[in-house]
């Protein structure tokens, strides 16, 4: 590919060359790369949680640990497993906030979108964190007092991160999910990362961490996670994973491990992977999927952009009334609007056309497009 003679350049989804790939995702996971791992599965590198935190007590042999797992993420097959990372108490008790909170939902008759699957195929509740914190507070605190997932979480992104989550649950007949890579630049079109330079295709996996906690038994049949171990080495993966071929591959390649209730996985977000298909008649398979962030993806400031784009767009519409070139235009748009989709209310601004909503630039570039007032624009950007 031609960034590799210029790391600092451009990839272009032309340049997806699928034989690079398979002889990555064709390597082996050598069991002696990894000293703290019980085993290896389907490629996948497996940790037992209670042996895992009889080694973490000492803070040197924890820090040898987060190297480990680093080491997985990164230059591994990009996915760990760890057995018995819950007790069935604390899944049992969380589950049944989750459940409640999906009939309240159900009741309420919101319709839930996905970002891989067709919307109504599941039932998900966004922004679980928050609603289970606020619903029950004890099962809450119970939960996340957890050294498996802090552990993960720090030895990927360091202290300060952020936890988000999505329970998802993939009904009996459930079909499965496309393959893909997740957030931030999985969440974008082919056209919009191939604005990003090499440098940011390289840096995105190390923002986020994702992770998913079962909560029930989930043999193959039920559809747990497909992965592609060591997919996430593939530079310009942010731009195959669309194409047919490389569907192909996954096809032909990935894994599916299946799950005990209290098991999570953890993985790097460039990994290729997807839901499986729900082929039984009577289980409901319940995760959570887990979403961790890098505490460095914050702005410097607090800055109220809605209240600078209100007063900022009678200037604007005049601009392009008057025929303003749109270059300049699209410049103050940039520096005082919201240009990116995430943090977001996807209870209210669900991806249900697309994987991410509609960022608030996007709106005010439509809305100069179409000439709206600036009551209308007022009224659509209101929380």
């Amino acid at each position: 590919m031609s960034v590799e003679a210029n790391p600092w350049g451009w990839l272009r989804a032309s340049d997806c060359d699928l034989d690079e790939f398979i002889a990555l995702v064709e390597q082996p996971t050598d069991a002696g790369d990894y000293r703290f791992a019980c085993a290896i599965e389907h490629g996948v590198v497996v940790y037992d949680s209670d042996e895992l935190r009889s080694q973490i007590r000492s803070g040197d042999r924890r820090r040898d640990v987060m190297a480990e797992l680093a080491s997985v993420l990164s230059d591994g097959p990009g996915i760990a497993l760890f057995r018995n990372a819950f007790t069935a108490d604390v899944i049992g008790a969380a589950s049944e906030v989750f459940a409640a909170i999906i009939a309240d939902e159900r009741a309420g008759g919101v319709a839930r979108g996905d970002h891989f699957a067709k919307p109504g195929a599941n039932d998900r509740v966004w922004n679980a964190l928050q609603k289970h914190a606020l619903r029950s507070p004890r099962t809450f605190a119970d939960y996340y007092a957890n050294d498996i997932v802090a552990l993960a979480a720090t030895a990927w992104l360091g202290p300060g991160y952020q936890l988000t989550a999505q329970v998802n649950v993939v009904n009996p007949g459930g079909d499965a999910q496309q393959p893909h890579r997740d957030y931030h630049l999985g969440f974008l079109t082919d056209e919009q990362a191939e604005r990003f330079p090499a440098h940011v295709h390289r840096l995105s996996p190390a923002l986020t961490l994702q992770g998913a906690i079962a909560h029930c038994d989930m043999p193959v049949e039920t559809g747990p996670t497909m992965y592609l171990p060591h997919s996430q080495k593939y530079e310009a993966g942010y731009l195959a994973w669309r194409r047919a071929d490389f569907m192909r591959c996954f096809a032909d390649h990935h894994i599916q491990l299946p799950l005990a209730l209290g098991d999570a996985v953890f993985f790097n977000p460039a990994l290729f992977h997807a839901a499986g298909s729900n082929v039984t008649s009577n289980v409901a398979r319940m995760a959570n999927l887990l979403q961790v962030s890098s505490a460095f993806g914050r702005a410097m400031e607090d800055v109220n952009r809605r209240a600078m784009v209100t007063a900022l767009y009678p200037v604007l519409l005049d601009r392009v009334r008057s025929g303003d070139g749109t270059a300049t235009v699209d410049d103050v748009v940039a520096a005082s609007a919201e240009g990116y989709a995430f943090p977001g209310d996807l209870d209210r601004d669900q991806p249900l056309d697309g994987l991410a909503p509609e960022s608030d630039a996007a709106v005010v570039r439509r809305a100069l497009a179409e000439r709206w007032s600036p009551d209308r624009l007022t009224a659509v950007l209101a929380p």
